[in-house]
């Protein structure tokens, strides 16, 4: 059999011609131009979303050890496993705030003992929240249980909900974004929209005892604040409205942008709120509205309401 015959054979792959020498060089000249002025910049390596997702597993662990990990321990054996298990968590945790810190300054190379600290600061920070974040989640919880007639026990709430498993991710990203590392905290939120469909941006303020039930295709943006006791449903948006810009055309961050929700509120399926609005306290959002203006406490705002009203608009221009 010659070399032909043998390419063949192996479906054309053995000799095959990618020129690659063009393409490599393409390449250099695509990431030549990605970067500001053309300058070659010093690479400095991201954190790594698999490291983030055991490192979140190891937090899952410790706060809910019975459900998720060992039902059978003692108290002795629980706390065992769960100073343990959170050791080794926060440890992979500096290690990640550190690579986001050296890729924040674009220095990976100088200041790195000044990295270490910080990182080792913001972790212990994180680790102090715990305690505060899983009575929030119980509270959470509690809210899906008493909120929904189909859920059969509390525990059926905390291991099966996407909800839950949506705002305990928030939860935790959420303290990592006060504590300046955002890119973490993002990764974390898409290991939950991954898993859910659930968009949070851990930006978001979320007060206590938020249930979203159903939960898929609802999205909360970054500057959105909830207030406690509030539940949405599936396919809700709480968005922006608009993009201001700059002089120089780029869009201006950081602003207020999304709505502002009081306790007590409740937004029905497929509710799509935008800009910094004010949904009053007690107010109830029916399916489908599209909303764009602030209401009033105790407001039940339905989708044929919001059309009449903006049939009224347009009969007096």
């Amino acid at each position: 059999m010659n070399s032909r015959d043998e390419e063949e054979g192996n479906g054309g792959i053995a000799g095959s011609d990618w020129n690659l020498d063009t393409i490599v060089a393409e390449l250099r000249a695509s990431r030549a131009g990605s970067q500001a002025g053309g300058k070659r910049e010093q690479a400095a390596p991201l954190p790594s979303r698999k490291a983030v997702a055991r490192i979140v597993d190891g937090l899952f662990a410790a706060l809910f050890p019975t459900h998720f990990v060992l039902p059978d321990l003692t108290d002795e054996g629980i706390d065992y496993f769960v100073g343990q298990t959170l050791d080794a968590a926060l440890r992979s945790l500096v290690n990640q705030v550190r690579l986001e810190l050296q890729f924040a300054s674009r220095q990976p190379d100088q200041s790195s003992r000044d990295q270490a600290r910080q990182a080792i600061r913001i972790t212990r920070e994180f680790a102090a929240c715990l305690p505060k974040v899983r009575a929030l989640l119980e509270n959470d919880i509690l809210a899906a249980y008493q909120g929904d007639p189909a859920a059969k026990s509390v525990e059926e709430v905390r291991v099966c909900y996407p909800g839950i498993w949506a705002i305990t991710h928030h939860r935790l990203a959420h303290q990592l974004y006060l504590l300046g590392v955002p890119l973490l905290a993002r990764i974390i939120a898409e290991l939950a929209h991954s898993a859910t469909g659930i968009d949070i941006h851990p930006g978001a303020k979320i007060g206590a005892s938020f249930f979203i039930d159903h939960g898929t295709g609802v999205v909360i943006g970054e500057t959105a604040i909830i207030g406690r006791r509030v539940r949405l449903y599936q396919a809700v948006t709480l968005g922006a409205k608009s993009f201001p810009v700059g002089e120089d055309g780029t869009l201006i961050k950081g602003i207020p942008r999304h709505p502002i929700v009081e306790d007590d509120v409740v937004i029905y399926a497929g509710a799509t709120i935008l800009g910094r609005v004010t949904i009053g306290r007690g107010s109830t959002i029916g399916g489908n509205v599209w909303l764009t203006r602030s209401v009033p406490p105790g407001s039940n705002i339905t989708q044929a309401q919001v059309r009449s009203e903006e049939f009224d608009e347009g009969a007096g221009i």
